[in-house]
């Protein structure tokens, strides 16, 4: 722990999220320097069956400074169970002193409660819209440790690679097969390929299903879209993308035994990454790694590195209190 300088007059205080809280929490999400939709109340409520929220506000004075998504098992805090990264959401005010006051303060509650260490999973840099690794130094001061670090595959869209040989060969492959890219809502074909993908490869089953994929698109249809390739109208491969402010992430990709071949899912995402999100500042593949990032898929990787694609990393901490 650092020490600070305060002033006296300087307060903070801590309040746990409260539903009358929910149109303040979003608002403060839409205006943060590294929030995200996944922070709506809408969607970390989806699966409240599933964590015991403990969100967190914090204020000055009277004044809403920060949030922290926050889930509770036992005495661990997560921030949060349900996402796949959270962190201190704060605004574009936010400084280095006024974070590690947030985090003194955040401890002593945690004190307070019996919660005797926290599970802290920061927002990857290029969903900042400015620089916000505040939260990264005050775990420092905390001695937090590393305990997963998860391997991502970004491109920086501003400055796109070219695609390797591979990815060319599957492209013309998928033009000479007449196959079409276009948005859709078929979201129960779609899973059943994902199904049918990741039982047959990895014999396990999608986290979302297709009912709450469909739930969290007709809530969030501007940030979660299905778009698929198509031959004769049958649907071979299809990419769920979660669309943030600066990030433009593959939450799902699938692609048939009928599609794999003739390059369904490359024609995807060649689309999308050289047309529909060409604006947006990166095109995240997410994750090749398994075991809290200690086991790394090569073939995944390497195919997301053969479209021009580099790593980042997901990292989660632990704070012992």
């Amino acid at each position: 722990m650092t020490d600070i300088k305060k002033n006296p007059k300087d307060t903070l205080s801590i309040f746990g999220y409260k539903p009358e809280n929910k149109i303040l929490w979003d608002n403060f999400i839409s205006a943060s320097k590294n929030g995200v939709f996944l922070f709506f109340r809408d969607y970390m409520e989806y699966h409240s069956h599933r964590f015991a929220d403990h969100s967190l506000m914090f204020y000055s004075g009277d004044k809403l400074i920060a949030l922290l998504p926050a889930s509770v098992e036992g005495p661990t805090l997560y921030s949060h169970g349900g996402l796949t990264f959270g962190g201190v959401i704060s605004t574009y005010e936010m400084k280095t002193p006024l974070m590690l006051q947030i985090f003194n303060s955040l401890t002593a509650y945690c004190h307070s409660r019996g919660i005797t260490e926290i599970v802290y999973k920061p927002a990857p840099y290029i969903y900042h819209s400015i620089p916000a690794d505040e939260d990264l130094y005050a775990l420092f001061t905390y001695n937090a440790y590393l305990t997963a670090r998860n391997v991502s595959s970004a491109i920086y869209l501003p400055n796109a690679k070219g695609f390797d040989g591979n990815r060319k060969d599957n492209l013309r492959k998928a033009k000479k097969n007449n196959l079409t890219v276009q948005k859709s809502d078929d979201f129960d074909a779609f899973m059943r390929i994902e199904e049918e993908v990741l039982v047959d490869r990895h014999g396990v089953k999608p986290v979302h299903s297709a009912e709450e994929i469909k739930l969290l698109a007709d809530r969030f249809p501007d940030n979660i879209k299905l778009f698929a390739s198509f031959k004769d109208n049958i649907m071979l491969a299809g990419v769920v993308m979660y669309e943030s402010r600066n990030v433009a992430h593959m939450q799902y990709a699938a692609n048939s035994k009928a599609g794999w071949n003739i390059g369904a899912q490359d024609i995807i995402e060649d689309y999308l990454i050289k047309e529909h999100y060409k604006d947006k500042r990166y095109f995240d593949f997410g994750i090749s790694t398994e075991n809290h990032g200690t086991l790394l898929n090569v073939g995944l990787i390497n195919r997301k590195e053969n479209f021009g694609a580099s790593a980042v990393v997901y990292d989660t901490y632990k704070v012992t209190l």
